[in-house]
Formats: structure tokens, C-alpha cells, sequence
């Protein structure tokens, strides 16, 4: 991270960025100019801060998500909360909801709430199986996808859309260290949940039913895990826009890596996953210097090829 704070248009060595921190975090003055200290506190520092926690975040609920629904393509957005959230943030960005009261971050926020709330209560109606849920996460997923390119086409000017777009792609240009105090503390929460329950991910593993004869409470426990990723998922996505593939990839290197038990895989999912949206952010920034690529389309082009990779490899394997 503090190497990644160096890169960019001001020539900032490590050092300088390690007595910057220093001084905010002991309450004294650093011996930069204002204007670099700046550019590394309120500039570069809070959008690495919340590449990394987006990151580790984002993999965490993949991990989760897909020993849950035993879908090994099962990925963060699979309950619909990123659709849901682009349309609420497409709402107050384009149709005004909110009357300016509403940030494009609450909008969205409230968007992936109420799109998640739909999945549990298509799930529920429709007997409430593993399948059922990807089921109705994908028919939330499609149903706010039109509503956010209906908005879009018929309300939004040339110059809207192209933010909407930037956004809606994945972006931490914006980052303020708000963002990052919200995200840090839901990742932190959603962090201690799914790590009490490894060893109940372990017996999903083989199954709802054999869960159930290990005495796991199979409802609860997926309605409590569902609900703790759909939450983080929708903090991450209203600060930081949809990232794709970090949630689909990821998990499956730190498995390589960890093995398959819970207890060693969210911890390693969690650093990798920050490594890489870390590293990923980075390029989208300098890549194209001084225009800036959204990060969904990095973490994109590498994830696809990646994930080939995984493919092929676990084919190799079988």
C-alpha cells in the first residue's frame, strides 16, 4: 500500500508517505509542504485504504457465498445488491430522488437493501432452497439492470450517463476517509461473523444435509450469512461502484493457496483480495495518465484470463 501511494503524477518516495501518516496519526504536523502532505492524506491514501478493504471484502463474500450455495461461480452480485444498487444510484444522480438529501452512496446503499430484500422474500415464497435463492438473485439481478439502463436512456444527458457509466463500471477516485470508517467497520463486523462460523461453512461444504447431521442449523445460519454479505456487499458497492470478478476469482487462488478449510481460506481470501483491487486501482489510475480507467474494467481484463486459468487447472486436476 505505501508503495502504491508513490505512484503517480507527484514524486513521493516511501519514506515521506510513512512520516505523513506519522504525523496525522500523532497528532503533529508532517515536515512535507501542505500541498504533498495533501495529495497523501486526503487524496491517495484514503482510495488505497478503500481499494484494500473493498478487496478484502469483496473476496470474503465470494468465498462465502460460494461454499454456501456450493456454486463454485456464485460471486458477491449474485444476490442482485450490485443491480440494486446501481439503480438507486442512478435515481438520485438522474431523477433527483431525494430531494438533495440523498448522496449517490445512501441511494445506492438503499438500492442494494431493497433489491436484497427482494430476493429473501422471492427465495422464501418460492420454498427457500439454495436454488431458489440464485434463482431469485438473478431475476433481481436482470429486473434492476433494466430498471438502471431504462432511467438512463430516457432521463439522463450525454454528460450524466458518462458519470453514471464511470461509475457504475467501479471507481475510488472519489474516496473520502468517510467511505473508508463505514466500509472498514461493516468489514470488520461481516469479518468476525464469517469467521465464527468456518467450521459451519466446512460442513456446507458437504452439503445441507449433511450439515443438518453435524446439528448446524441450516436456515438460520445461511439467512444470517446471507444477510452479513449481502450487507458488505452493499456498503462496498455504494462507495465504490460494481467491481467485478474480484468476488469470482479470488476465492478460488486463495484456495490454492489456504486449502479448503474456512478457518485459513477467509483470512488468506482477505489479504489477497486487498493485494490485488490495491495493485488493480493503481494501474487504472496511471495506465492511461492523466485519464483514468474505472477499475471494474482492470480487475475485468484480468480476471477473465484468470479465471481460464482456474478452469483449466481444476479440469487438469479432475
Amino acid at each position: 500500500m505505501a508503495v502504491a501511494i508513490t505512484i503517480g503524477p507527484a514524486d513521493i518516495g516511501v519514506g515521506e508517505v510513512g512520516s505523513v501518516v506519522a504525523a496525522h496519526l500523532g497528532g503533529g504536523a508532517s515536515e512535507l509542504s501542505p500541498i504533498r502532505d495533501g495529495i497523501v492524506w486526503d487524496l491517495r491514501l484514503p482510495c488505497t485504504l478503500l481499494a484494500a478493504v473493498c478487496g478484502a471484502g469483496l473476496a470474503v463474500c465470494g468465498a462465502v457465498m460460494q461454499s454456501l450455495l456450493r456454486n463454485p461461480l456464485a460471486d458477491p452480485f449474485v444476490l442482485g445488491v450490485s443491480s440494486g444498487a446501481s439503480t438507486g444510484a442512478v435515481a438520485v444522480v438522474v431523477l433527483g430522488v431525494g430531494g438533495g438529501l440523498l448522496s449517490v452512496t445512501g441511494g445506492a446503499f438503499l438500492g442494494a437493501v431493497v433489491s436484497f430484500a427482494l430476493v429473501l422474500l422471492l427465495s422464501h415464497t418460492l420454498g427457500g432452497s439454495t436454488d431458489r435463492v440464485v434463482l431469485a438473485g438473478v431475476a433481481a439481478m436482470q429486473l434492476f439492470s433494466a430498471l438502471t439502463s431504462f432511467v438512463v436512456m430516457t432521463a439522463a444527458d450525454a454528460e450524466t450517463t458518462r458519470g453514471v457509466l464511470f461509475w457504475l463500471l467501479g471507481s475510488l477516485s472519489g474516496a473520502g476517509w468517510s467511505e473508508v470508517r463505514v466500509c472498514l467497520a461493516v468489514l470488520v463486523a461481516a469479518l468476525l461473523v464469517c469467521g465464527g462460523h468456518a467450521r459451519t461453512l466446512d460442513a456446507f461444504a458437504f452439503g445441507e444435509e449433511a450439515a443438518a447431521s453435524l446439528g448446524v442449523a441450516v436456515a438460520r445460519t445461511r439467512l444470517v450469512l446471507l444477510c452479513v454479505t449481502a450487507l458488505l456487499t452493499a456498503a462496498l458497492v455504494s462507495a465504490a461502484g460494481a467491481i467485478g470478478f474480484v468476488g469470482l476469482v479470488l476465492p478460488h487462488a486463495a484456495r490454492a493457496l489456504a486449502g479448503p478449510g474456512h478457518a485459513r481460506l477467509l483470512p488468506v481470501t482477505a489479504l489477497a483480495g486487498a493485494v490485488f483491487l490495491v495493485w488493480a486501482d493503481t494501474l487504472a489510475r496511471t495506465v492511461l495518465e492523466p485519464q483514468e480507467v474505472p477499475v471494474g474494467v482492470v480487475t475485468s481484463l484480468i480476471g477473465v484470463p484468470a479465471f481460464v486459468l482456474v478452469l483449466y487447472r481444476t479440469r487438469s486436476a479432475r
